[in-house]
């Protein structure tokens, strides 16, 4: 027999992510980016969670209201004052919270700490969106056809899952629209990630995909149209989610989930639906370190000559040097340049 190919995968590597380590935006310890300077920090004050005890789950939040599971049933709660930013609500879908009742209804009087999340810079860029809280799983939903596979949007909900402190899984849906694995899948084969490939016509690779999140609190995300609303369907029909086909004229996904929002299912798995995005923005996440989240450059990375190397243009880069051998995907390193080039636009300061 030949050897398996599997025993050579790396694991996806890890930040140690502390949640009430609000400004979490390097590697590097809060003394030393203090000694650098001002940094950008994400605006929702500490102040807002706690270590209050926790009785209640938030379904999905709705400006000043929220759906929470409380007492075993759904409730639709106003949030206290001290948890609004603006005209919204610091929620998120996942978060543990405490729920009182009072005269006027049930109201949410308090937010634990998130261990885990999964987020990207809201509209304006200036702060955070936060997606969905203390999950264990980010299923990075993607399609074999219409639309068709996205690398490098696959690329970057991969860093954001991992920064945020959660396990990323890859799911390559719509396998019944191809005769074949989609070639640019092959290089996430060569590292410890979990890739299912399913269809929901034929239920194919479903029940392995409802077993690997059976008893977890995952999160499906991905580009319009790949059909995570269908799999939550396919895996507990009775929850009806409105669905949408593809647009026949641009091929590309139409919106139909316009909020993030909590499912149960029978086998103990709490999923979270979240939006389609045809683009996902880093939060909290400096060129210098984007590195770490590609394990492949990560691994190479300790052997280049400058210990600050970028991978872009210094001499002597072992990862460039990997990459001219194809013992580093191209498609990969070509995303994270990508990558690194919008985060480095994006905290260049303009005048």
């Amino acid at each position: 027999m030949g050897k398996d190919p599997r025993k050579n995968r790396k694991p996806v590597r890890r930040r140690a992510w502390d949640p009430s380590d609000a400004d979490t935006l390097t590697r590097e310890s809060r003394a030393r980016r203090e000694d650098r300077g001002a940094v950008r920090l994400p605006p929702l004050a500490k102040e807002f969670f706690s270590d209050t005890p926790a009785n209640a789950l938030v379904i999905g939040p709705y400006g000043a209201l929220a759906f929470v599971l409380w007492n075993g049933a759904e409730h639709l709660c106003r949030v206290d004052d001290a948890l609004m930013d603006g005209k919204s609500s610091v929620l998120a879908p996942g978060d543990d919270v405490q729920v009182e009742a009072d005269s006027g209804g049930p109201v949410v009087r308090a937010v634990r700490h998130r261990r885990t999340k999964l987020s990207r810079p809201a509209i304006g860029r200036s702060r955070e969106q936060v997606l969905a809280a203390n999950i264990d799983c980010v299923v990075v939903v993607a399609s074999a056809a219409k639309p068709q596979f996205n690398p490098g949007l696959v690329d970057r909900y991969l860093v954001a899952a991992q920064a945020g402190g959660a396990r990323p899984i890859l799911c390559i849906n719509k396998m019944d629209l191809v005769s074949a694995e989609p070639r640019e899948v092959e290089p996430y084969r060569e590292f410890d990630l979990a890739i299912f490939e399913t269809s929901c016509q034929n239920r194919a690779g479903l029940d392995a995909l409802s077993d690997a999140l059976a008893g977890k609190l995952s999160v499906l995300t991905g580009h319009s149209g790949v059909g995570k609303s269908s799999i939550i369907n396919a895996l507990e029909p009775s929850l009806s989610i409105d669905t949408q086909d593809i647009s026949e004229s641009t091929k590309k996904g139409r919106h139909t989930t316009t909020s993030s929002r909590l499912y149960e299912l029978p086998n103990g798995a709490r999923i979270i639906d979240t939006p389609g995005i045809k683009q996902l923005g880093l939060w909290g996440i400096s060129p210098e370190e984007l590195d770490y989240y590609f394990h492949e450059l990560a691994e190479r990375a300790e052997k280049c000559r400058f210990r600050d190397c970028t991978h872009v243009h210094e001499p002597h880069c072992a990862v460039k040097d990997a990459v001219e051998v194809s013992e580093i995907s191209l498609a990969r390193y070509e995303s994270y340049l990508r990558i690194r080039k919008a985060l480095v636009e994006e905290t260049t300061p303009k005048y």
